[in-house]
């Protein structure tokens, strides 16, 4: 008896020892599908590590969002979303109309082209209404974790789900929504967090600011306002107290605006700060 189990715990010993291979390459092939699947999904759904859902419904719902205390954006492989450099209205809060601007415009004309700013998924393709939000507007999610907002268009080119590359047309520029003139209003968003496009974007320059960008939560990038690559002028403002709030020099703001210490300012007007 005690010989015919040794010899049974011998052949099992010898099973397991001729399927221990075979476990080790099933596991990797178990491992390989699974990366691939992974890969397969992060490039239908851009961003597949940080955002927790894909919805085509809601502009701005993350819940169960979880925002990194600092993550870096690479802004490499980017496009320009128009060729138009002016600046017509600067991120920040709006005492007066008591909310916040959460992005950029800059002036356009009906009908320019709008391009995307960066490989990615467009996630929404909407119209909020006459004389209402962004109007005709697109939202895509991008490889690098941001969300860009391009809104008041007069036609969108692309559908939602749709895969685009930097530098493809999306849309045309217009006027729609809450508008008094026609531009681009662009937004540069992380987990529904608006972030300064101009810390990214120089339009002037036609080019990024740099090679990356670092979100940093305890910094609350949301519109507040305070120092930036440009500023809008309010009543009462002189280019001595814009230079104190922002940070730089008077002959520093007349070099980069190609102005003179006489020049009068007008409310309303942007001018470049660094």
């Amino acid at each position: 008896m005690a010989a015919t189990l040794i010899g049974l715990d011998g052949m099992a010993q010898d099973l397991i020892a001729r399927q221990a291979p075979i476990d080790r390459q099933l596991k990797s092939v178990d491992s390989l599908a699974l990366l691939k699947q992974i890969k397969a999904e992060q490039s239908l759904y851009p961003g597949f590590d940080l955002y927790p859902s894909w919805s085509n419904e809601t502009a701005h719902a993350y819940a169960n969002a979880v925002v990194p205390e600092e993550y870096t954006f690479d802004l490499t492989g980017f496009c320009m979303p128009t060729t138009h450099t002016r600046i017509t209205d600067v991120f920040g809060y709006r005492p007066r109309r008591r909310r916040a601007h959460k992005g950029l415009d800059i002036k356009v004309y009906v009908g320019d082209t709008i391009r995307a700013a960066f490989d990615g998924k467009v996630r929404i393709v909407k119209n909020q209404g006459r004389r209402t939000g962004y109007g005709k507007y697109i939202i895509i999610r991008h490889d690098n974790g941001l969300e860009t907002v391009y809104g008041h268009l007069s036609k969108q080119l692309v559908k939602e789900n749709q895969l685009v590359k930097a530098g493809d047309p999306i849309a045309l520029g217009g006027n729609t929504g809450r508008s008094t003139g026609s531009h681009l209003h662009f937004e540069t968003r992380f987990l529904g967090i608006a972030l300064d496009p101009a810390k990214m974007f120089d339009f002037e320059k036609q080019d990024i600011v740099a090679d990356t960008y670092t979100f940093r939560k305890s910094k609350k990038d949301a519109a507040t306002g305070g120092k930036g690559l440009y500023y809008k002028v309010k009543r009462g403002d002189t280019l001595s107290k814009i230079a104190a709030r922002q940070g730089t020099t008077v002959s520093q703001l007349c070099r980069l605006n190609h102005i003179s210490t006489r020049t009068i300012l007008r409310p309303g007007q942007v001018l470049r700060c660094s």
